[in-house]
């Protein structure tokens, strides 16, 4: 075994095979150099993404709590406009109650003016 290994053709194998490890390793090298160098630029791009979404997230938010804040105001504008209708229509009804009461004629069965002109006021 050992005189093949000494002879021109085993010293060739050897040769060949040294090469082979050689082109191998240096494969392996630069595989791994490019699986680095990928890894870096994709990881750069997955954290731009994920900043992207951040941001996005974040004006989402925003947007949804000023739409929120402008529907609050227009309700509030818009209960107080309820309110306001409200204490005015008290007041009428106030009013009317007070000029029934007053009516000298309120036992009579039929209308008088006054009554009518009631009336029509709450048509």
């Amino acid at each position: 075994m050992m005189a093949l290994l000494f002879s021109p053709i085993g010293r060739r194998i050897l040769a060949a095979l040294a090469a082979l490890a050689l082109l191998l390793a240096a494969y392996a090298y630069v595989d791994h150099r490019g699986y680095a160098r990928a890894e870096a630029h994709y990881k750069g791009v997955i954290a731009a993404e994920h900043a992207a979404a951040a941001g996005a997230a974040i004006a989402e938010t925003e947007r949804q709590a000023a739409a929120n804040n402008a529907a609050k105001a227009r309700e509030a504008a818009r209960i107080a406009e309820i309110q306001a209708e409200t204490e005015s229509l008290n007041k009428k009804i106030e009013e009317l109650q007070r000029e029934a009461d007053e009516d000298p004629s309120a036992d009579v069965p039929v209308l008088g003016a006054p009554s009518v002109r009631r009336v029509n006021k709450v048509r």
